[in-house]
């Protein structure tokens, strides 16, 4: 049996709840709600577990600020000792446009604060990425930071259901790649 960890970056929080720094959230619920499970609240993070394909698939949604995601991250990992390399983390990208959804396996942080905390805290940047487009503000307005702590407008807002299944078909599709490709690598 294979352990998945998916990670999904958010700030605890109704004042956050809506905002484009909490897609990650937004996507593990839609993805918790397709498995018909729900999140284990603690007081450091909210976490579920799901056998899916014979898989073990754990959610993981950090209930620090962003910038302390990694310790929670590191905590599952260690726990149910899954490599780096079974980690994927589900971030806000200001790098990509609105609707705009990317895998990316290690790299750098662009200067995401929880990304830098999971790198920090695992020791690698080797973990895989679910990027999401948010954009960026406009030149001369206001700051990045203050952007991506904004509710998504109503232009937005009409199109995440349908991203937000995008972002859970990527998911799936992560899953059976790495599955393929581990019990390759290990003969299983």
């Amino acid at each position: 049996m294979i352990h998945f960890l998916i990670v999904g970056l958010g700030n605890p929080g109704d004042k956050y709840k809506n905002t484009r720094h909490n897609i990650g959230f937004m996507v593990l619920d839609a993805l918790a709600s397709s498995f018909g499970i729900t999140f284990k609240d603690s007081k450091k993070y909210a976490d579920t577990t799901h056998t899916w394909e014979g898989d073990k698939i754990h959610l993981l949604k950090p209930l620090e600020f962003m910038n302390l995601s990694g310790k929670a991250t590191q905590t599952l990992a260690n726990l149910y000792k899954i490599p780096a390399t079974q980690i994927l983390v589900v971030q806000d990208e200001v790098d990509l446009p609105f609707g705009k959804i990317k895998n990316k396996i290690g790299g750098g942080t662009a200067g995401h604060n929880g990304l830098k905390d999971i790198v920090a805290k695992l020791g690698t940047q080797d973990f895989h990425r679910l990027r999401f487009g948010v954009g960026k503000p406009e030149k001369g307005g206001m700051e990045v930071a203050d952007f991506v702590l904004q509710n998504f407008n109503s232009e937005e807002r009409n199109q995440l259901d349908s991203l937000i299944k995008e972002s859970i078909s990527k998911i799936e599709d992560w899953m059976k790649t790495n599955r393929n490709l581990i019990k390759k690598e290990t003969n299983v």
